[in-house]
Order: C-alpha cells, then sequence, then structure tokens
C-alpha cells in the first residue's frame, strides 16, 4: 500500500488530477452562487411583475 502511495505522490498525472478537482470545484460553487443570486432576483422580478398586472 505504501508503494502505491508514493508512486501516486510521485507521478505529475496525479497532481494535474488535483489540480483539476481543484478547479472544477472553485468553478462549481462559482456557478451554484451566480445561480442562487440570480434565482432569487429573477423570482423578486416575476413577483413584481404579477403583482403590477393584477
Amino acid at each position: 500500500m505504501n508503494e502505491f502511495i508514493q508512486r501516486i505522490w510521485s507521478e505529475d498525472q496525479g497532481q494535474d488530477i488535483a489540480e483539476y478537482a481543484v478547479m472544477l470545484a472553485v468553478i462549481l460553487v462559482l456557478v451554484v452562487g451566480t445561480i442562487r443570486l440570480v434565482g432569487s432576483n429573477a423570482n423578486n422580478v416575476f413577483s413584481n411583475v404579477a403583482s403590477s398586472v393584477q
């Protein structure tokens, strides 16, 4: 098991995968935050329009 971990730790390809995972996590956080912000604002706009129409 130690040999396997050392091999993964020393390979450059394993580091690339970790970097991609971190970048993906950051992108997902940004996308989810943006969707929540836009979703809240869109809901408020539709509610205001519905109130104005009635």
